[in-house]
């Protein structure tokens, strides 16, 4: 198992240089002048050069990418452009509300989506698995903005049982701003619900086919003892790596969302980045996105290995 996880961190460790390559030299290959964007349209030529100069954008490129990598792996990930900041004082809070928004819409959807789809493949074929299955894919097939302003105009405006900001105002208690961020997480429940539900149907229906099961049963075990020792065990696999793959999507992915719901988490502010050229900002923004993909990965790693049996004997047997 250790050895296992060791080559899966090393995989990861690598991807992640990979990443970082590719988020630089694309960065560096997009229009537009950094000394320019800074100083406006109407600098001269000469304050722009000496700008240039001074932020290191007239270095060959792998000496730039050196001293980018190297800064960001001890906590400096530059100076914003657009807001002469320290990206970093700007990308940490971002990425902390960004997660809060995605931990309360994976507690919903998570248990939600694994129940219904159990109940599906318990009961193929019968009314309650073709519910399940038409609104899970009816339901992933809509998208965030629709969703979103429905709820805002239903929940917000009309019911007023909710915020129409997902920002709570400085000091909120953690009770009182998980209400503000309820409204926003249901269109991502709503998506991500299809994937979860259908993903747990086919895993369990996989497991309830398995010769394993099949003896369980013959050995006159209860079916609900079959279902909670054997069924679910195996069934949950394909559903973590769902969830794992999913989490850079939380947590980086979620512009409409934020906008919609005025919420300044990370996707908003590496779109705004973007829009701006605020280069520093924008790829130290999609690498710190896959840093957080790769670790939801490397867990989800670490609960298949040890829901997974199969793996450690595989690594003891390499």
């Amino acid at each position: 198992m250790a050895r296992y996880l060791l080559e899966r961190l090393g995989l990861a460790l690598l991807t992640l240089v990979l990443l970082s390559l590719i988020v630089f030299f694309a960065g560096s290959v997009l229009p537009g002048n950094p000394g320019r964007a800074i100083l406006g349209p109407f600098a001269s030529e000469h304050a722009v050069a000496l700008l240039d100069e001074e932020l290191g954008v007239n270095r060959p490129l792998l000496s730039q990418y050196w001293s980018w990598v190297t800064n960001f792996a001890r906590g400096d990930m530059g100076t914003s452009y657009q807001f002469r900041a320290p990206v970093d004082s700007l990308l940490m809070p971002a990425l902390v509300r960004s997660l809060k928004l995605a931990l309360v819409a994976l507690a919903i959807v998570v248990p939600v989506s694994i129940t219904a789809g159990v109940l599906a493949a318990l009961y193929r074929g019968r009314a309650v698995d073709r519910t399940i299955s038409v609104a899970a894919l009816s339901l992933s097939t809509v998208p965030e903005f629709v969703s979103g302003i429905v709820l805002i105009v239903v929940f917000a405006i009309g019911l007023k049982a909710f915020p129409v900001t997902a920002t709570a105002p400085a000091g909120t208690s953690p009770p009182a701003e998980l209400r503000y961020l309820i409204l926003p997480a249901i269109p991502l429940v709503l998506i991500l619900f299809g994937y979860i539900a259908r993903m747990t149907r086919a895993g369990t229906l996989e497991a309830l086919d398995s010769d394993y099961v099949r003896t369980a049963i013959l050995k006159g075990l209860p079916r609900s003892v079959v279902i909670r020792r054997h069924v679910l065990r195996n069934s949950l696999l394909p559903t973590i790596t769902v969830v794992a793959t999913q989490t850079g999507y939380l947590v980086g992915g979620l512009v409409v969302v934020e906008t919609l719901f005025n919420y300044q988490g990370l996707g908003r502010l590496i779109f705004t980045a973007a829009t701006n050229k605020d280069f520093p900002m924008l790829e130290a923004g999609v690498l710190l996105i896959g840093i957080v993909y790769l670790a939801a990965t490397f867990v989800a790693d670490v609960l298949y290995t040890v829901l997974n049996p199969r793996i450690r004997l595989q690594g003891a047997e390499s």
